[in-house]
C-alpha cells in the first residue's frame, strides 16, 4: 500500500514543481542546478524538502545555501544545524555562508542586504536560481509596508515569484501550511528571537496590524493583499512593456555623437504620464542613475510634459538631468550652471 504524502507537504511540493517548471519553460532555468536558501525556520525547511523531492524528479542538483549574520550568540550552531538537516534530506551540497550585517539603513536592511549578496555569488552567474521561502503572509506584511511608505505601485506589487536568480515558490501558501509541512516531514524548525521582537517593523505588522485588520475586516486580510499584490503585478508589467517601446521610439536618431544617450522629448511627451515616468526612470536606470526619488523623477518628467524652460534636476553621485534642443540628457554638475532643481524626498 503507497502511503499518500500530507496535504500540507502535496502543496509545498506542488508549488515548487510549478515555479521550475515555468522557470524552465521561460529558459529561465538551464545551468542544471538550483539553490536553496535556508534559515532553519519553518518556511525554508519546508521549501528545502520540497525542492529535494522536485529536483529528483526533474533531473536537476540542488545546493543548500545557508546564511549565518553572526547577529545571535551561538548564531554558528544553529546554521551548523540547519545544514545537517539538508545532509539528512538528500542535498547535493550544503554550503554555510557566514556574513557580516553593517552598512546604511538599519539591521532589518543591512542583513536582507548581506543575505542577497551572499546567497547570489554562490551560484553561476546564468541560467541558475536560488528559491526563497517567502510566503503569502511575508507579501501581505510586504504591501503592507508599501502601503504605509507610499512607495508606489512597484512597492504594494509586492514580490514576484519568479525574478531570476530568485524563485520564491510559496507566494501562495500560508506559514501556517509550512509549519504543517515541517511537523509531518518530522524537521526541526528553529524560531528566530529577532521575529518576535517588536523593535522591527515586520514584527509589529505581523504580530499587532495584521491580526487587527483580520479581527476588523472579519478575516482573509493576508490573502486579499496577496490578491491586490499580484493584480498589481500584472498591471506593473503591462505598463512596463509600453515604457520599453516608448523609451526604444525615444531613442531613435540620437543625433550628433555628443547627444549619445539622450533621448527625443518630443517622442515622450503625448503619452500617458504613468507611462511616460516609467521610460524616464528605465533610462536613468540604463544609464546607471539608481535610487531616484519620486520627487526627482517627477521633476524630471516635467522637462517633458511641463516644460517651461527650467533648469536641470540635480541627481545623487552629481549627474543632473536637462533638457536642450529638446532632448534629455545626463551630465555632471557643473558650477555656474543655472539653478539646479534639488529634492531629496
Amino acid at each position: 500500500m503507497v502511503t499518500q504524502p500530507d496535504q500540507a507537504v502535496s502543496a509545498v511540493r506542488s508549488a515548487v514543481k510549478r515555479l521550475l517548471s515555468a522557470a524552465r519553460d521561460a529558459g529561465q532555468l538551464t545551468s542544471g542546478v538550483i539553490g536553496v536558501g535556508v534559515s532553519g525556520g519553518a518556511d525554508s525547511l519546508a521549501l528545502a524538502a520540497g525542492a529535494r523531492h522536485v529536483t529528483r524528479r526533474l533531473g536537476l542538483r540542488v545546493r543548500g545555501l545557508v546564511v549565518d549574520h553572526g547577529l545571535q550568540s551561538g548564531s554558528a550552531e544553529v546554521a551548523a544545524r540547519a545544514a545537517a538537516q539538508l545532509d539528512g534530506i538528500g542535498f547535493d551540497e550544503v554550503r554555510v555562508l557566514p556574513v557580516r550585517v553593517d552598512g546604511p539603513g538599519g539591521p532589518e536592511a543591512a542583513a536582507r542586504r548581506a543575505r542577497y549578496t551572499a546567497l547570489s555569488r554562490s551560484m553561476p552567474t546564468q541560467g541558475a536560481l536560488v528559491l526563497l521561502g517567502h510566503t503569502l503572509d511575508d507579501q501581505a506584511e510586504t504591501v503592507l509596508l508599501g502601503l504605509g511608505r507610499g512607495s508606489g505601485p512597484r512597492s504594494i506589487a509586492g514580490m514576484r515569484p519568479l525574478n531570476p536568480p530568485w524563485g520564491r515558490p510559496l507566494l501562495g501558501l500560508t506559514r501556517v501550511t509550512t509549519e504543517q509541512a515541517c511537523a509531518a516531514l518530522g524537521l526541526d524548525t528553529w524560531r528566530d528571537p529577532h521575529n518576535i521582537d517588536p523593535a522591527f517593523t515586520r514584527v509589529r505588522l505581523r504580530h499587532e496590524v495584521l491580526p487587527l485588520l483580520e479581527d476588523v475586516l472579519q478575516g482573509g486580510v493576508a490573502a486579499a493583499l496577496a490578491r491586490t499584490a499580484a493584480q498589481l503585478r500584472e498591471d506593473c508589467e503591462a505598463l512596463d512593456e509600453f515604457a520599453k517601446h516608448l523609451l526604444d521610439r525615444a531613442r531613435e536618431d540620437q543625433g550628433p555623437p555628443w547627444r549619445e544617450g539622450s533621448v527625443d522629448a518630443c517622442a515622450l511627451a503625448g503619452v500617458a504620464a504613468a507611462v511616460r515616468r516609467r521610460a524616464v526612470r528605465q533610462w536613468l536606470l540604463e544609464s546607471g542613475v539608481a535610487n531616484v526619488t519620486d520627487a526627482q523623477l517627477r521633476r524630471i518628467d516635467d522637462l517633458v510634459g511641463d516644460w517651461r524652460g527650467q533648469g536641470g534636476v540635480l541627481l545623487r553621485g552629481g549627474l543632473v538631468a536637462r533638457r536642450e534642443h529638446g532632448r534629455l540628457l545626463l551630465d555632471q554638475a557643473e558650477p555656474g550652471r543655472p539653478t539646479y532643481q534639488e529634492d531629496w524626498r
